[in-house]
């Protein structure tokens, strides 16, 4: 049987997500090779200790070094996001990032559409 999130990790999460979204769009797009990164979601764990942090990338061709930017700067990042959140939590979770291909699954279906 599947756990449904409670209501704290989803107010958590949801607070994660706009805190990550701003620390990356402050970075600019030059800082990821010129591609658009979002944080189109946040999932944490029950103790709040993990975040899963879902990014979509435009263009989709920078995708892996994208990723490959946001894992080698993880500690950076983490570390910026417990300045902002260091009042709301005790713990600041360890992030996970996560690419989020559904934006490229859209564009395949509208694509198969077209046809």
């Amino acid at each position: 049987m599947e756990r449904t999130e409670s209501t704290r990790q989803l107010k958590v999460a949801k607070e994660l997500q706009k805190d990550m979204a701003e620390i990356i769009r402050s970075k600019g797009m030059a800082a990821f090779d010129g591609a658009m990164v979002t944080v189109s979601g946040v999932r944490v764990s029950p103790d709040l200790s993990v975040a899963k942090v879902y990014v979509s990338i435009f263009p989709s061709e920078k995708a892996g070094k994208v990723m490959g930017l946001l894992e080698e700067n993880t500690k950076a990042l983490r570390g910026e996001l417990g300045g902002r959140v260091a009042r709301q939590l005790r713990i600041v979770p360890e992030l996970v990032f996560f690419l989020d291909s559904s934006l490229d699954y859209v564009a395949h279906i509208e694509e198969l559409l077209k046809k």
